[in-house]
């Protein structure tokens, strides 16, 4: 395997930490024009603030994609898929529980208001196209995962940033800028390991996964990962074991989350480790991995640090970063939650609405379609009878 462009050799955290006392740098500024896909539509151009300098990095994530980013529209449905998905948004509406944990006869737990924000059109249409459009699967899958999220603490609140903060003092995972596609992008760096293995690390991981999701602009549903091997040991790589199970939790706990991975410096310990967990990556998964590829072709330079061959000089300060980060994000996560009620509280409710896009919530787009028939009805009155 070939060594990546020379600039892309060093672990691009480490650009600035020789050098502790440099001041912090100020937020990236942020354009208040916002366009329909969640970009910015002017001040495109990068400043100092946005890409940081020797003397001034940047520690704080942007909050928006470059103006050029460019999310791939939605296939419209089928008449029969759109059949498939009324009958599953059908079923989905008639939840008011279900079970709180994975064990046999298990008690049940409500569904609250959390849960039925989650049930989105699009996580509806995520879970029919992971199961072959079958509505019955589907059902089954969403169940499922809403009874992991509430058993495993993702929508309870249990594994929330405080918990998982002692995990992120090494910058082994940084949210940062958004790729081509308006994709939010995950760097990891397992070089930079700081704790013992152990649940809280998968944790961790689902825990980045989920602040990637909230910051996901409209129109954009799935998630970059790049991760970058180099300078890492064996001792510092997942377990088999680790492997597999993010592995199946991906797969049928986050269908069609994941955009594209791109992975660097791959050590040769990796490869007997992805040969046995291939067998457990879906074929569509699999073909949005690539290794040791040109970044500058999938990121725009003013969101690509500059170790990695872009303009970004980052600087990893957990006690800037990690504030700055998960503010965002739930800054983001309550503006979803104040259109959804706003809305009327639907399952079902349109994510690029809840992101802020153009696009109306169901209960406007049902009454302009009511409106529309009536007046269909006036303007062609039905014939007399004779």
């Amino acid at each position: 395997m070939t060594e990546v462009n020379s600039t892309l050799g060093q672990n691009p955290t480490d650009m600035k930490e020789k050098d502790s006392t440099m001041p912090d740098a100020e937020p990236a500024s942020v354009p208040t024009s916002i366009t329909a896909n969640g970009s910015t539509s002017e001040n495109s151009e990068p400043t100092e603030d946005s890409i940081g300098s020797k003397e001034s990095p940047v520690k704080k994530p942007p909050a928006k994609p470059m103006p050029t980013s460019d999310p791939k529209p939605p296939t419209p449905l089928t008449t029969e898929q759109q059949k498939k998905y009324d009958e599953l948004l059908a079923t989905a509406k008639t939840w008011d529980s279900y079970p709180s944990t994975t064990a046999k006869n298990a008690p049940s737990t409500p569904l609250t208001e959390a849960d039925q924000q989650w049930l989105t059109k699009e996580c509806l249409l995520r879970y029919l196209r992971a199961t072959k459009w079958v509505v019955a699967s589907a059902s089954t899958r969403l169940l499922s995962t809403l009874t992991w999220r509430h058993e495993y603490g993702m929508s309870t609140g249990a594994i929330n940033a405080d918990h998982i903060s002692i995990e992120n003092e090494s910058g082994k995972q940084v949210i940062f800028g958004y790729d081509n596609h308006g994709r939010p992008i995950l760097m990891m760096n397992p070089s930079r390991q700081n704790t013992p293995r152990g649940e809280r690390q998968i944790q961790h991981m689902f825990f980045m996964l989920e602040r990637c999701i909230d910051l996901c602009p409209p129109g954009q549903e799935t998630t970059a990962w790049l991760i970058n091997f180099k300078e890492t040991s064996s001792g510092e790589s997942p377990t088999f074991a680790q492997g597999r199970n993010v592995l199946y939790v991906l797969q049928n706990h986050y269908p069609e989350r994941l955009g594209r991975a791109l992975l660097l410096n791959v050590p040769w310990f990796f490869w007997p480790f992805y040969k046995l967990v291939t067998p457990f990556i879906d074929p569509l998964t699999r073909e949005k991995v690539k290794f040791n590829e040109d970044l500058r072709t999938h990121v725009p330079p003013q969101q690509l640090l500059m170790g990695y061959g872009g303009d970004v000089t980052f600087e990893y300060d957990h006690k800037a970063y990690w504030p700055a980060m998960n503010g965002l994000a739930d800054e983001k996560k309550r503006m979803m939650t104040e259109r959804w009620v706003q809305g009327g509280k639907r399952i079902g409710e349109s994510e690029m609405y809840l992101k802020g896009g153009e696009e109306k919530c169901m209960r406007d787009q049902e009454a302009e379609m009511e409106m529309s028939d009536k007046m269909d009805k006036v303007e062609d009155p039905a014939p007399a009878e004779v």
